[in-house]
């Protein structure tokens, strides 16, 4: 049993500060790359990015030699997709624009077998080692992971319940969809989407919930830990990669070469 223990979800129940790496550019490459270098978590994005089911396995089997938890992002809060990666072995999972408590529920419903959800069984899966991991059902629900995404005013409004939802692990806030859905499209540094998403930590906090979120200033996401969020995306493989080749780029442009 020991060794299928789930350390990103243990550390969300416990709160535990994990460092995070947001991957859109659709690469295993990458993905082996960053989950060898300590990082507590990468997530492996279906929401917009490239990754369909097939890729996702290569994600996971990138991963699997590290430490890191390979985190999917579903595209949609679908449980026959949920199924489907399930099967093939994802065992941490973030849904995106959850609003109420009842798609909470779902989310989480969608993630275990009956009688406690709406899984289906598949007994030579991924995630069984083919059959031959006899406890996987009964161990399932210990393994698996269940982070909801909170991306509107709506949702932040009810955090509180919403974080209280049994199965429920984690609670992300998504600052991009809810500056966009403030009004604040492209910046989610504006005061009222920051004071918006404090009030957010607060509510996810009173619930005994981990908080999550994502911001690439290492500075401000350090900042973000210290205020009291547990697992927050510090950057990106797309990102990282971009950046870095304009700053070398720039380094050698023929006008400041001396």
């Amino acid at each position: 049993m020991d060794s299928f223990l789930n350390p990103f979800k243990r550390g969300l129940l416990e709160q535990r500060r994990q460092v995070g790496l947001w991957m859109t550019t659709g690469s295993a490459t990458m993905t082996e790359i960053a989950a060898g270098a300590g990082l507590d978590w990468l997530l492996i994005d279906m929401e917009h990015s490239p990754n369909d089911l097939i890729s996702v396995v290569d994600h996971l089997r990138a991963a699997a030699s590290a430490t890191t938890e390979a985190v999917v992002r579903v595209p949609w809060n679908e449980p026959v997709l949920v199924k489907r990666l399930l099967d093939q072995g994802a065992r941490s999972l973030m849904f995106p624009f959850v609003q109420t408590v009842d798609e909470a529920r779902r989310a989480v419903a969608a993630t275990r077998y009956p009688p406690h959800g709406i899984r289906g069984f598949a007994g030579t899966s991924r995630a069984t080692d083919y059959g031959r991991r006899t406890t996987y059902p009964a161990q399932s629900a210990e393994e698996i992971s269940v982070v909801v995404q909170l991306e509107t005013l709506e949702a932040l409004r009810a955090a509180r319940d919403i974080a209280g939802v049994e199965g429920v692990d984690g609670v992300f806030i998504g600052p991009a969809d809810l500056a966009a859905n403030m009004g604040h499209l492209g910046n989610p540094g504006a005061d009222p989407v920051q004071a918006a998403i404090r009030d957010g930590l607060s509510a996810i906090q009173a619930a005994g919930k981990a908080a999550g979120l994502l911001n690439f200033n290492e500075i401000a996401a350090k900042c973000d830990f210290e205020a009291g969020f547990s697992f927050v995306a510090v950057s990106g493989d797309a990102f990282i990669l971009a950046r870095g080749v304009e700053r070398l780029v720039e380094a050698f442009r023929a006008d400041k070469i001396v």
